[in-house]
């Protein structure tokens, strides 16, 4: 289920980004989706954030839903912080809190010169050392960077490499063109390292679309997520 949970998590984003370097807004993003799988509702997923100046500050909730919540109850909240220039995020802290029904547990990513340190980080046969994975991002940091209002010349431009405190993984967004009265782009989110065998011989690479409308003040934010995941295709649209 946790699994299951984060890949529609990061799927439905999103997270170095390769966006062209455009000023920093200030601003704030709210946005709410539900998510369902083969038809059936499955979840949601909340993500809230700001800007000012050259900082943000993040919050996610991703939980089960519908007949997925009825078989089991699940729900993880996250936040970060930290600094933004145009496309490029360096977060400072990253806090994560999951409640599988069974078991609570928490932890947390702080960050010196762009490294991550990890607080409870264990090593294992496939894990993925923090100290190598300087610039890359948090997950919440990636979910914002994918989610939020942007300007027409960002959209479908994302390429971001993100360190959870045991796995590395990419995202990336590209090929913008109109679909009805939306920007549709095409996305994968593909498993980098960290990861065991039988999970990168099962499925390692997630394509998947994201569609994008214009907003009422010219600007482009996400309506729909469309993304294949090992339990069959799903569906996340704003509410």
């Amino acid at each position: 289920m946790k699994q299951f949970l984060k890949v529609l998590g990061i799927c439905a984003l999103p997270l170095s980004m390769a966006a062209p370097q455009i000023a920093a807004a200030s601003g704030t993003t709210d946005a709410k989706f539900s998510v369902s799988i083969r038809g059936l509702t499955a979840g949601s997923l909340t993500i809230k954030g700001k800007e000012a100046g050259n900082s943000y500050n993040a919050s996610g909730v991703l939980q089960s839903g519908g007949l997925v919540g009825l078989v089991a109850k699940v729900k993880y909240t996250a936040s970060s912080s930290g600094s933004v220039s145009g496309s490029n995020f360096s977060p400072t802290r990253y806090d994560e809190k999951a409640d599988t029904g069974k078991r609570k547990s928490s932890a947390s990513i702080t960050y010196k010169g762009g490294i991550p340190m990890v607080s409870d980080f264990t090593p294992g046969p496939n894990t993925v050392q923090p100290s190598t994975q300087k610039g890359t991002v948090d997950p919440m940091t990636a979910l914002y960077a994918a989610f939020r209002d942007v300007d027409a010349a960002e959209v479908c431009k994302l390429n971001v490499k993100m360190y959870d405190g045991k796995r590395r993984s990419q995202v990336k967004l590209a090929t913008p063109r109109a679909e009805g009265d939306m920007i549709k782009c095409d996305g994968e989110y593909r498993r980098l390292a960290g990861f065991s065998a039988e999970d990168m011989a099962e499925k390692s690479r997630f394509p998947f679309n994201l569609f994008y409308a214009k907003t009422a003040e010219g600007r482009y934010r996400v309506e729909k997520v469309v993304t294949q995941t090992l339990y069959g295709n799903a569906v996340m649209k704003r509410k």
